[in-house]
């Protein structure tokens, strides 16, 4: 049994969310052991078992969206999703039995649901997508009102580990002057707090309830992959669907 970690929300009973951790799959060292990610050189065929097992887990039924993330900020419709070259940074559901799904080893998870039920979406957030909109972007696509949207902020870097340079600071304080609330000083650089820079953002959009941001992918290596502590290493996934 793959473990996995569910969000604390107060999401429609019909809404399903989780996240992986690095347990449960057949990966060896250094992408052990379930790794999601096809792209960061691990086996084609470990992968493919990886995946096979989250999805004998949850159900046949379900069609996981696996995206080519390229940390833009570009949004793909479930309703047109194909088997390959799906390159976007965020998905979108209107259709029950669909999962968005986003991978990551420290950027941000965000997953989304309307308060109906019957929209969901995730966003892949790291700083530059993050900084662009990307949450935004995805925003755009609810019928829903931001404020009927509620949004879980799964595992990420936390903020005494995200040392970022100053023109980080500096692109997003472009956008919002109240971003630099979210970062502190390192000695000529900073850390960085990807979880209040997201919630700024929800925020300014209109989002009132934002859940999550408990973890830190850097600092709990028995549980999460983490490119900046390991560089060569596997892929979580968070997903969202509704039944």
């Amino acid at each position: 049994m793959i473990p996995l970690i569910l969000p604390e929300w107060q999401a429609p009973t019909n809404v399903k969310a989780l996240a992986t951790t690095r347990a449960g799959g057949v990966s060896p060292p250094p992408y052990e052991s379930l790794n999601l990610g096809d792209h960061v050189g691990d086996s084609p065929r470990n992968v493919e078992e990886n995946r096979r097992r989250l999805s004998a887990q949850l159900g046949p039924r379900l069609e996981i969206g696996w995206l080519s993330q390229v940390h833009g900020t570009d949004v793909l419709p479930m309703e047109s999703y194909r088997a390959v070259d799906n390159c976007a940074d965020a998905s979108y559901s209107r259709s029950p039995g669909k999962a968005c799904a986003v991978m990551t080893a420290d950027c941000l998870p965000v997953l989304f649901c309307s308060a109906y039920g019957n929209e969901v979406a995730a966003a892949h957030a790291g700083w530059r997508g993050l900084q662009s909109g990307v949450l935004e972007r995805t925003l755009e696509h609810f019928d829903a009102l931001p404020a009927d949207v509620m949004v879980w902020l799964g595992p990420a870097i936390g903020p005494e580990r995200f040392e970022v340079g100053a023109e980080v600071r500096e692109a997003f304080m472009r956008v919002d002057p109240q971003a630099s609330l979210a970062f502190q000083p390192s000695g000529d650089k900073y850390l960085a707090d990807i979880y209040l820079l997201a919630r700024q953002r929800l925020i300014a959009a209109g989002v009132q309830k934002i859940y999550g941001g408990n973890y830190c992918t850097v600092g709990q290596p028995e549980l999460f992959f983490s490119y900046r502590r390991e560089k060569t290493t596997g892929r979580m996934v968070s997903l969202i669907w509704f039944e």
